[in-house]
């Protein structure tokens, strides 16, 4: 993974009011990684509300007020489709989710003075899609949930979202993730995603 996956990850988060932590900055190559090692960010949301529901499967940032904790791994794959054949076939997608890891993570979040706030925390995978075409679509979702993915984001549903929240007249020196779309939108090489609405279409004409 690179750290523009990560970045990418991390500055959803924080627009949406997330604090995030990265428990590790060195990349893990020649061994199998610790327990520790398998999280690539953890999010804890200060806003989240007690008595909240659970959020949906998909998670778009209209469900993120309903996530209270996370545990986040990136899958920065862009040029592949999760089908279940790649699921099938890849295991290790799903290593943060062993008990180890799932543990290990455990001592990184704030304790809450009673269980019902201190549930387990959320679950989430960042992948660039899934199959479009159905049984596939449905069948990788099963997949998923069967491992323990809680919640799944794709990297276009993020990229629209800062895209949408990024004002070209902001520098973004702090952020190159940031930065980069906003050059890139200035430049008006990168649309905005609003434009692309039946009434803002209907306003250019």
């Amino acid at each position: 993974m690179s750290a523009i996956d990560e970045g990418i990850v991390r500055e959803y988060f924080e627009q949406n009011g997330f604090l995030v932590r990265q428990p590790r900055k060195y990349q893990v190559a020649a061994r199998r990684k610790h327990a520790e090692e398998e999280i690539d960010l953890m999010v804890y949301n200060p806003a989240w509300q007690r008595g909240s529901r659970k959020p949906d499967f998909f998670l778009f940032s209209s469900e993120l007020p309903f996530v209270q904790k996370a545990v986040i791994s990136v899958k920065g794959w862009h040029t592949g489709v999760f089908t279940p054949t790649m699921l099938k076939s890849s295991p290790e997608i799903f290593s943060f989710l062993e008990q180890n890891v799932l543990k290990e993570a455990a001592r990184f979040f704030p304790q809450a003075a009673d269980e019902e706030a201190d549930g387990p925390p959320t679950k989430v995978l960042v992948l660039p899609s899934l199959p479009t075409a159905e049984p596939f679509r449905s069948q990788s979702v099963e997949l998923l949930k069967s491992h323990g993915v809680d919640a799944i984001i794709s990297f276009r549903a993020m990229l629209l979202d800062l895209l949408e929240k990024i004002e070209v007249n902001q520098n973004y020196s702090k952020s190159d993730a940031l930065q980069v779309m906003r050059i890139l939108k200035n430049y008006d090489l990168l649309k905005d995603p609003q434009l692309d609405l039946p009434g803002a279409i209907a306003r250019r004409k």
